[in-house]
């Protein structure tokens, strides 16, 4: 069986080496138009702030070693056209301009995703850039170092928005913060957890501009200096686009089933509307667990389970797909937050009806020296009391706690069945009836 990757990222670097590693008689051929692979875009704030001084970290493969795997990887090779009758591709070289086609069996589909840029005017200019790969990465820090780069403004003020913020301020900068939203962190959080992050972000100097859109960028002689949004202007050297994400679809997006933004559908074995053909990671849709349909959710974690999948599936249906909470964390100026499954207003905004309880609690007995306060909410159905979703917020960090939710939601458990689960006590670590515990049995 000849089998045929395109895209060697995340999914990709995952789909290949458990390929080579499950099947050592299957041929794999791989193709990427870029020139590196396994890039952790979600440690681009780290390198810029300065936690990480080495970013040979953020990269955890390498074509080479995918190369001792037996697998042939070709970067800089970008495929322009499937022929999915002939099953085959046309790929080009981005170096020496030569165009081939090359055959498969069995086609993975790992096209990744790029970040969602408006055609806004000015956008072009010299200073206004993504935060996707390791170039744009490169291109921020070198910005940012330099003196005469004094203000900097973030568009979008998801988890990669608010992380890049914090690493500006850590470098000195004066930063603007612009979101369209009427709140940070909307997408993931409810108005319980948002405000008060938003009020530690002011104190520490950050101008933060919700419910304002940027409707151009202006400067001279092709550089940037300023961004314009509906109600204001901000001065600006640097200019980092972070309104989210959208499935690279060109090469399938007429012929194979899809979400309306281009994400390919597939069933429990990651095999989209054609058999042969598989999808993974920020191309593809995934099941929710919380709404059982589905939806498209652009995480490392899911590009990763999901290229493994396609790896196990690749000649049979091996094992299904378990599905994802869509489980995601954040630090911010010290305050560390975790939400999985739908918040109230995504619920909501699905028509569905649910019920929520929100609580603050000690993160261990009162009677020892020191415990934290924990903020914690759940979201369940209103007619089955299926859990659907939580969010956990404290100045220590207690995030790790969500992914005892999501695995409750993964299971199906009801917010009653989940105030019985069996969690310890111990005065060093928590309380007799700990917060987790607490929310579900006072949830009404």
């Amino acid at each position: 069986m000849k089998v045929i990757v395109i895209g060697c990222n995340h999914a990709g670097t995952a789909a290949i080496t458990q390929l080579r590693q499950r099947h050592p008689d299957v041929e794999v051929t791989a193709y990427d138009r870029n020139d590196n692979i396994s890039f952790l875009a979600c440690g681009i704030a780290l390198w810029v702030g300065g936690v990480i001084k080495d970013p040979a970290g953020l990269f955890y493969a390498t074509p080479e070693s995918l190369g001792e795997l037996g697998a042939k990887v070709r970067m800089r090779h970008d495929v322009e056209r499937i022929d999915f009758e002939s099953r085959s591709v046309e790929v080009r070289n981005l170096e020496t301009g030569e165009t081939f086609s090359d055959s498969y069996d069995k086609l993975i589909l790992a096209t990744g995703s790029w970040p969602v840029s408006p055609p806004i005017p000015g956008i072009d200019l010299d200073g206004v850039t993504l935060a996707k790969l390791y170039q744009h990465a490169q291109g921020i820090i070198d910005r940012v170092n330099r003196p005469e780069v004094e203000n900097a403004v973030v568009v979008g003020a998801g988890y990669i928005g608010v992380e890049l913020v914090e690493a500006f301020h850590a470098h000195g900068k004066n930063v603007t913060l612009v979101e369209a939203e009427d709140r940070i962190l909307s997408r993931y959080f409810d108005k319980e957890f948002t405000p008060s992050v938003e009020e530690r972000m002011r104190s520490n100097g950050i101008a933060v501009k919700t419910s304002e859109k940027v409707v151009r960028f202006e400067g001279e002689d092709g550089k940037l200096s300023k961004v314009v949004t509906d109600k204001g202007e901000y001065p600006a050297d640097i200019a980092v686009f972070s309104t989210g994400f959208a499935p690279n679809s060109d090469l399938y997006k007429d012929v194979l089933d899809t979400l309306p933004n281009g994400a390919v559908k597939v069933d429990g074995y990651m095999r989209s509307s054609r058999p042969e053909v598989m999808a993974c990671g920020d191309c593809a849709a995934v099941k929710s667990n919380a709404t059982g349909g589905d939806e498209y959710i652009a995480l490392a974690t899911n590009a990763v389970r999901t290229g493994i999948m396609c790896a196990v599936n690749i000649k049979e249906s091996a094992v299904e797909f378990p599905g994802v909470q869509g489980s995601n964390a954040i630090c911010v100026f010290g305050h560390s937050m975790a939400s999985t499954g739908l918040s109230e207003m995504a619920a909501q905004a699905r028509g569905m009806e649910v019920k929520t309880n929100y609580v603050k609690d000690s993160s261990r007995a009162e009677f020892m020296p020191t415990y934290d306060e924990v903020a914690i909410k759940v979201v369940y159905d209103a007619a089955t009391r299926r859990l659907l979703g939580a969010q956990i917020a404290s100045d220590g960090d207690y995030t790790m706690a969500i992914h005892t939710v999501s695995l409750a939601i993964q299971k199906k458990m009801t917010v009653d069945e989940f105030a019985l689960v069996d969690f310890f006590f111990l005065p060093h670590f928590n309380k007799p009836v700990s917060y987790l515990t607490a929310v579900a049995l006072t949830a009404p």
